[in-house]
């Protein structure tokens, strides 16, 4: 039996080991890769450290982790005719197993390996002019926060919108906004360089989220109006609180950030009378990472200032440890095996 190294999540004791596993062989409608690359997300270290729970449709108590890959297809499983030997793809973030979405990486085997499984109907051609670490994360890194954008925030072009939490995901979040057309964009984060890479970034308003003069400042960039759309990517209850006191009249707040607490407002009666709206958000739509891969190969959006560091696959704990401690600064870590 051929083996492999993977960096492999045990639950009952919340450890990740890099260790020998076997090679994993396509079946029926499978294609299997070469891992180039893959992504450390915030969502794995919350899988690590316990706070997400056992993944529900998990078999097993161990899983390899990546939900972020790209890389190479190697072996076709039998029936496939779709895919080809040595194309380049970025892999979906998830597969349909059973009619339902099952996460990569989370419900089932991910790409935190020399190789990785995946359905034929999984994998996205890659053209060559995009390197495999930056393709890498535009699944979920960067389909995430367009999903919440596009569709669930529904953000037409003219439209104020508000981004709390500059990190892997609020920052794209802030170049998308300004590629889809909304106008003003605010970034809060109580990290300066947090803030900074949101300047850069082309936010029009950078604030600390804990400045007592926020709302004043939301305000005057809205010329009074206030955001059309605030979304949360950090997870926090007070960001909640604070983004309805900017948003205008019909205003959607987007919960995209996983916290796991309750959620509360203080006063509903402003809440009613204002018209506002909670909407959640989670994953993306198939149809998504395909598009943003030709808008990228297409010049219109540029994401080689995302990747922070290409670690090996045998420091996958370390990345894991450097993301939880922003060690750096990270906006993306990349594992490479």
């Amino acid at each position: 039996m051929e083996l492999m190294r993977a960096a492999r999540l045990h639950f009952p004791t919340h450890t990740l080991t890099v260790e020998d596993v076997p090679k994993p062989v396509p079946g029926p409608g499978q294609v299997l890769i070469k891992v180039a690359a893959a992504g450390v997300c915030m969502s794995d270290v919350h899988l690590i450290d316990g706070t997400l729970g056992l993944p529900p449709h998990l078999r097993g108590d161990t899983v390899t982790l990546g939900h972020e890959v790209s890389g190479t297809i190697v072996e076709l499983g039998p029936e496939v005719t779709a895919c080809q030997v040595g194309q380049r793809v970025v892999l979906q973030g998830g597969d349909i197993k059973d009619g339902q979405m099952h996460t990569r990486g989370v419900d089932f085997d991910g790409g935190w390996a020399e190789y990785a499984l995946v359905s034929a109907g999984g994998v996205v051609p890659l053209p060559d002019s995009i390197p495999f670490e930056q393709a890498a994360i535009i699944p979920d890194a960067v389909s995430t926060p367009w999903d919440a954008i596009v569709r669930t925030a529904d953000i037409r072009p003219g439209e104020a919108a508000g981004v709390w939490g500059v990190g892997g995901l609020g920052i794209h979040a802030v170049q998308l906004l300004r590629a889809v057309g909304a106008f003003p964009i605010v970034a809060a984060d109580p990290a300066p360089a947090a803030r900074e890479r949101a300047r850069r970034m082309g936010a029009d308003l950078v604030v600390d989220s804990a400045d007592p003069t926020f709302r004043e400042q939301v305000l005057d960039i809205t010329k009074g109006s206030g955001l059309n759309a605030a979304f949360d990517f950090a997870g926090v209850s007070a960001v909640h609180e604070q983004a309805l006191t900017v948003l205008g009249p019909g205003g959607r707040l987007v919960l995209v950030g996983l916290s796991g607490r309750p959620l509360a407002f203080s006063d509903s009666t402003t809440f009613s009378y204002l018209k506002h709206q909670v909407r959640g958000h989670f994953g993306t739509e198939l149809d998504s990472v395909p598009r943003l891969v030709d808008l990228v190969a297409g010049g219109r959006l540029d994401f080689s200032a995302s990747v922070t560091e290409v670690l090996p696959l045998e420091q996958a704990n370390v990345a894991v440890q450097r993301l939880h401690t922003k060690e750096g600064n990270p906006i993306r870590l990349v594992l490479q095996p």
